[in-house]
């Protein structure tokens, strides 16, 4: 059936934005959301090309409420959009539920491509195992590893070897090898399993380090809990039994460092992983003992997601596993910076940061000039 004839209005709450329509001629014409014509190429994918209701696909996020969920899907939306694409978005917010009713309604909606994020339970294998028999193309970012199992699907994920490498790097350089260290951590996440793995060997070789204490939880006020937490081992640790923390999660390292500030406790220090607005603020505050951090732009992890969807669409061949390169960012470069830093500008800051030409073929930067605002 032809999709003009499919609504494209999921039941559940959704972030939409209107998209292409308008029809293909024998020229490859096609009309924008602006209005205008565009002419396509022979070098545009005819999958891409000749689709009569332009290229429309979904981002469902399980997790949500947090800047770096806001960052990936504004990532994926302009992507996608500078290449003319209709990109809706939906986060569950943490409703399992929710995630899975919204995947499950958007099999039937028309879209080209759906994109999964944080789909870390057997059902979302399923479900994905559902799109794929439709014929759908799917791209997961940091879901269960067991969707592997499905032919056909991307399943990219932050480099959290990496990522957990760069970080305690920092730490060892900071503690000079000896410190009394707390483990701020949550099982049952596929990202945390990796980073855990990291620290634990971490320990192994160095000696010098031990961790006297550890505390992780993931739910809705995960930064107040982590404070309360932590003010509780700065009373039960005073000076010199607590050196540093090692946040494997930002909203961990959020409460790790309101609870050190307001303690007063100047001789411990934070190193964490992810980053956003708010964490970048806190890092840059007077006295904040949030020292570095390791890292992936969110939005970059979008846009590089649409880009592997796209080729999907297009027929074109993509990897099953696809790692987002870190990047560690620390407090000395952004009080270098001699201004206030935020996402927008971290650029400045760190090199090579936010870019990247991965999957970025040669018919998307046409399409981007085609459809330039």
């Amino acid at each position: 059936m032809n999709k003009k004839f499919l609504s494209a209005t999921l039941a559940v709450t959704m972030s939409m934005v209107i998209g292409l329509t308008g029809c293909s001629s024998k020229s490859g014409s096609k009309t924008a959301n602006s209005g205008k014509k565009v002419e396509y190429s022979k070098n545009i994918p005819e999958k891409i090309a000749k689709d009569e209701d332009g290229v429309k696909i979904m981002v469902i996020r399980k997790i949500g409420g947090d800047d770096h969920t806001a960052q990936f899907l504004a990532g994926a939306k302009k992507e996608g959009e500078s290449m003319g694409f209709k990109v809706d978005t939906f986060t569950a917010n943490g409703d399992t539920a929710k995630f899975h009713d919204a995947i499950n309604q958007a099999m039937d909606k028309g879209y080209d491509g759906i994109i999964i994020s944080h789909g870390d339970d057997d059902a979302t294998v399923e479900d994905i195992k559902k799109l794929t028999d439709k014929k759908i193309p799917v791209v997961t970012f940091d879901s269960n590893p067991n969707i592997s199992s499905v032919k056909g699907v991307t399943m990219t994920s932050q480099d959290d070897e990496s990522l957990a490498k760069l970080a305690l790097g920092e730490l060892n350089k900071i503690t000079k090898g000896q410190s009394k260290l707390a483990y701020l951590w949550v099982d049952g996440f596929p990202p945390m399993v990796s980073r855990n793995k990291v620290y634990t060997q971490f320990l192994k070789d160095n000696a010098g380090i031990k961790e006297v204490d550890r505390f992780g939880v993931a739910a809705a006020d995960t930064s107040v809990q982590t404070q309360n937490a932590v003010s509780a081992m700065l009373t039960k640790y005073s000076k010199g039994n607590l050196d540093a923390i090692f946040a494997t999660w930002d909203a961990f390292a959020i409460g790790a460092a309101r609870a050190v500030k307001e303690a007063n406790r100047t001789d411990v220090k934070i190193v964490g992983i992810d980053i956003s607005n708010a964490d970048l603020q806190l890092m840059q505050e007077e006295g904040s003992p949030w020292v570095a951090t390791a890292a992936v732009d969110p939005k970059l992890i979008g846009a590089v997601d649409v880009r592997i969807l796209a080729k999907k669409i297009a027929g074109e061949e993509t990897p099953e596993v696809h790692k987002m390169e870190a990047s560690l960012i620390t407090q000395e470069q952004l009080k270098s910076a001699g201004k206030a830093v935020n996402m927008d500008n971290l650029s400045e800051v760190v090199q090579g940061w936010g870019k990247s030409d991965a999957f970025l073929e040669s018919w998307m930067k046409e399409l981007k000039d085609l459809f330039k605002k």
